[in-house]
């Protein structure tokens, strides 16, 4: 299938799934998992930035306007989408993805995996939360909230990750 189709429709099924199933799920209020970042997470190595700024935003804008958090959303993607390609470079070292098109768990290290998720979850929620407080009075609060949804994250990310790998040898 064309790897465009496959982004619309990662988009889509993803953002549906976030606001109609995961933001339903009640665990306490202070932890808020968030797996339609599994969107920016996957997206081509070779991405242009400005097309992953664009794409980061109009993630954050589709779970805002479905959530009522005006710009929330949108603004803590958008810097996830900026940090990324940092970030690879940080988690890779000396790796080089010659033969690889975007991140995957079926052709990339699962260590290395954890690495690069667990960091831009953690970018994503700690400008999110500090964004929603919007005080430094509340810091202990949002300390926690990302303390406990980070790592809630990054575990259901990653078990939709490995439902949906693709092996080595299929392709």
């Amino acid at each position: 299938m064309n790897r465009t189709v496959v982004q619309i429709i990662r988009f889509v099924v993803l953002v549906l799934f976030q606001v109609l199933v995961i933001n339903h799920i009640r665990l306490g209020g202070y932890v808020h998992p968030y797996i339609y970042l599994t969107f920016i997470l996957l997206l081509p190595f070779s991405m242009p930035k400005w097309q992953l700024l664009v794409l980061g935003f109009a993630m954050g804008l589709s779970i805002d306007l479905f959530t009522g958090t005006p710009g929330l959303h949108a603004g803590a993607t958008t810097l996830m989408a900026f940090c990324r390609p940092g970030i690879i470079k940080l988690v890779s070292g000396s790796l080089k993805f010659d033969n690889i098109q975007e991140p995957n768990l079926g052709q990339l290290d699962g260590m290395w995996f954890l690495r690069y998720v667990f960091c831009l979850v953690f970018i994503h929620h700690f400008a999110l939360f500090f964004l929603e407080s919007f005080s430094f009075r509340l810091i202990g609060q949002v300390l926690l909230r990302i303390l406990l949804s980070v790592p809630v994250s990054v575990f259901l990310i990653m078990m939709i990750l490995y439902i949906f790998k693709r092996d080595k040898k299929k392709e």
